[in-house]
């Protein structure tokens, strides 16, 4: 019985169709999943109000009335996969709402009956019964739909007691099968007959012709016949007339070839509309089955398929030749000249196919998955009712080539040529069918000069996972155009749509765009439903008009926001685009250059207003100053003069203080013992040098600078300058060498705003007032020698004369 455990995977489909039919609409609360859970009993913790239950793939071997008995609403039970080997039904009698109940996949040997009257479906397949296990009370369930049984012989009075059932489907599992009594099948009444053998013996080729006597739909999986072609047993020669199946299909068939034309000249002469044939394959020794042996078959299908018959559909899937000998050309003609509206050859190592010599009736053909090349049907002009060509996954290289092969198919609609290994290079014109207006070249090796070889009247095109880089302007236009899929290809950019009026639908997932057009819409503004995400989009600037342009299109962006996401830069990967965000001065250049220059102005009229009001370029200009007379003293030929200090102190006034000066300052300075030498420029500016350089000269051979301060002093431009270099000196010697005399009092506001040293000066350090007073005069004298009494350093010359002396 293992032998047919691959054949569980048949049943699945029907089960779970069934399941879901039956399955009330329900909360997970009423649903119990046990599956799985290496049980050895039915558990005792089941929710009372338990609907649907799962005991699949345990090891349950046993069940009672006790495990079930409070589960009045249960209504689905799978107990499949398990290990029960007696099944007594009456374990469910409290269960009157069970509907359905599987235990396929057991070990079951013997079954105790129980009307079970809602019941729908009853599957027992997959278990160890010898013979059909249909109890007398199964007629009673009247609402019984699918049955499934299992057995290794069939005898004529096993369904007597179901004959009488409107069945939608029974499903006979057959393992180690021995013996069938011929018209057992027939006396069921069903509409689907679902039957598997174990895929290591022989079938039973009446059960095969009872089962397309009994239903209307018959599959059978196995079909295996080791014996010689020669015994196998031909069919009733009425049998086709009591043939009711219309849709038959034949699965896992291995089976001699001359046995296979055979059951198919059955199948041509019964109603059978639809034929169905999945992982066939055809053997024969050499010695048995030649061209010579099994010619008169070949002539009798020569002749069978030049007649209308009943079928409309031949399918063959995975088919595989197995025979020595063959003559593939004469299998090709009998294919080509069969008078049926849809043929389908999948996986056959299929490498050619001739075209019909009469006007064809096919209307549907599929060739995928074979080693067809452009060779087929060239110069064919008989398939003019061929609506639906589909070769996918073949060898194909030339496009030039499919569309000539279209060229003459009047009423093809639709064509799949995808995963092949199409090229075009522009040299050969193209010729298409004018109908056509479905077209699959994905998967192929087609670059951007595909566009000059497409059907005009094309409505869908698929170039998905080809080469294409760019949608070439100026290519003839597609007015019919709407649905156009260039997904994994290497475009860089969205395309326009100057070609494709028409465009509705636009698809441009995983290609190698950073930053869409954000035009896009404006360009195309019929396309209804751009799918542009899984592209590597740089989170940029140039992104922002793209995200905006998503609010903007009202949900024309397919899969947004969950396929749209950063990939560079790196720090943003993954980042999904609605969540990334930069401001508008970051990302509009106008303004952030506007932004600046305004900036920069401020900056340059703050530093102007600054530069102005602090005086600065007039600070400048006498840095300037100061720096050039260091220069030209430190390169001064070694015969001049240096800077020993030669005075007692420079003074400095304004010239309308020289009265003062001449009158006052210098007679009581200049007069008696220790007489003081004053610098005044009158007298001690050297002729030839500037104003600036002389006085930087008196400053520095001053002990002291005397600055006479009144508002004729803050009026004076020469007095500023004079200050600025002593306040010089002052901070680079580190020397205490300023001496304020106060001559008038200097109001705050006469103080221009660049004698802010004057200020610091005058509000820092104690400066002597000229005394109104006559009797204080002669404190003023004597503080202010004090300030400046100093031995001046004798000069060279003197040195010189007290030596001659």
């Amino acid at each position: 019985m293992r032998s047919l455990a691959n054949i569980y995977v048949f049943t699945c489909a029907f089960t779970f169709t069934l399941w879901n039919n039956i399955q009330p609409t329900v909360e997970d609360k009423f649903i119990a999943n046990y599956s799985s859970h290496f049980l050895t009993n039915v558990p005792k913790i089941i929710p009372v109000r338990t609907q649907v239950l799962d005991l699949s793939h345990n090891r349950i071997s046993g069940l009672s009335v006790s495990e079930f008995i409070y589960l009045s609403d249960l209504q689905v039970l799978n107990i499949s996969h398990n290990l029960i080997t007696t099944l007594d039904i009456s374990v469910f009698i409290f269960n009157e709402n069970l509907e359905y109940l599987d235990l396929s996949h057991n070990n079951i040997l013997n079954v105790y009956c129980l009307t079970l009257a809602y019941l729908r479906h009853l599957d027992l397949s997959f278990n160890n019964f010898t013979a059909l296990p249909i109890c007398q009370e199964f007629g009673n369930m009247f609402h019984l739909e699918y049955l499934g049984l299992s057995a290794t012989m069939i005898r004529k009075s096993d369904f007597r007691y179901i004959k009488h059932l409107q069945l939608h489907t029974v499903f006979l599992t057959l393992g180690n099968f021995s013996l069938y009594e011929p018209q057992s099948l027939t006396v069921l009444n069903t509409r689907n007959l679902h039957i598997a053998f174990a895929a290591n013996q022989n079938f039973s080729f009446s059960l095969l012709y009872d089962g397309m006597s009994t239903s209307e739909n018959l599959k059978i999986v196995n079909l295996r016949y080791t014996l010689s072609y020669k015994d196998f047993p031909s069919p009733p020669l009425m049998l086709p007339k009591k043939i009711k199946t219309t849709a038959l299909t034949l699965d896992a068939v291995d089976l001699q070839w001359a046995i296979i034309l055979q059951i198919f000249v059955l199948i041509w002469y019964s109603p059978v509309e639809h034929l169905t044939v999945r992982n066939l394959t055809f053997r024969g020794p050499v010695e048995e089955l030649t061209e010579y042996a099994f010619l008169p078959l070949l002539s009798s299908v020569e002749r069978l398929i030049s007649l209308d018959g009943s079928m409309k559909t031949l399918t063959l899937e995975h088919v595989r030749n197995k025979v020595y000998y063959f003559n593939q050309e004469i299998l090709y003609r009998q294919f080509s000249e069969m008078n049926i509206a849809s043929l389908t050859i999948y996986d056959a190592y299929m490498p050619h196919m001739l075209c019909p010599n009469r006007t064809s009736s096919f209307q549907y053909i599929n060739f995928s998955h074979n080693a067809l090349t452009d060779e087929l049907f060239q110069n064919c002009g008989t398939l003019v009712d061929l609506k639906s060509l589909i070769l996918q996954k073949n060898k194909f290289e030339s496009l030039p080539k499919v569309s000539f092969m279209t060229s003459r198919m009047k009423s093809l609609k639709y064509l799949d040529m995808s995963s092949n290994l199409l090229r075009h290079d522009g040299a050969v014109q193209c010729q298409w069918a004018e109908s056509l207006t479905e077209l699959d070249l994905s998967s192929n090796q087609l670059a951007d000069a595909v566009f000059e070889c497409l059907p005009v009247n094309v409505r869908k095109l698929s170039l998905r996972n080809n080469q294409i880089s760019n949608v070439p302007r100026g290519v003839a236009e597609l007015k019919s155009l709407e649905e156009l899929n260039l997904a994994s290809n290497r475009l860089a950019d969205l395309p326009g749509c100057g070609g494709f009026p028409s465009l509705q639908l636009l698809n441009v997932e995983m290609n190698s765009i950073l930053a869409p057009s954000a035009d896009f819409f404006q360009r195309c503004p019929r396309v209804r439903e751009l799918q542009a995400g899984h592209n590597p989009f740089k989170c940029s600037c140039e992104l922002q008009a793209f995200i905006r342009l998503e609010r903007r299109s009202g949900g024309k962006l397919f899969g947004w926001p969950a396929a749209y996401a950063c990939e560079y830069p790196e720090g943003l990967r993954g980042t999904e685009l609605k969540d990334f965000h930069l401001s508008q001065l970051a990302c509009d250049t106008t303004l952030l250059l506007v932004t600046a220059l305004l900036l920069t102005l401020v900056l340059v009229a703050a530093v102007a207003f600054l530069c102005i009001y602090l005086d600065v370029p007039w600070y400048a200009r006498m840095t300037w100053q100061w720096t050039q007379t260091k220069r030209r003293a430190w390169h001064d030929p070694p015969g001049e003069p240096g800077t020993l200090l030669q005075f007692h102190a420079f003074i400095s006034y304004s010239e309308r203080d020289s009265l003062w000066v001449k009158n006052e300052l210098i007679p009581n300075l200049e007069k008696g013992e220790g007489c003081v030498q004053l610098c005044q420029h009158e007298r001690n500016f050297i002729p030839g040098k500037s104003i600036v350089e002389n006085i930087i000269n008196c400053i520095e051979k001053s002990y002291k600078s005397i600055f006479v301060l009144s508002p004729n002093f803050v009026q004076s431009e020469w007095c500023h300058y004079e200050l600025y270099f002593a306040h010089h000196k002052l901070f680079s010697e580190n020397s205490n060498s300023l001496i304020l005399i106060l001559l008038e009092p200097i109001p705050p506001y006469l103080i221009p705003a660049r004698y802010h040293k004057l200020k610091a000066l005058m509000a820092k350090r104690t400066y002597l007032e000229w005394p109104k007073e006559r009797s204080k005069r002669a404190l003023f004298w004597a503080n202010l020698r004090a300030a400046i009494s100093v031995n001046l350093p004798r000069s060279r010359e003197a040195i010189e004369q007290e030596s001659d002396l």
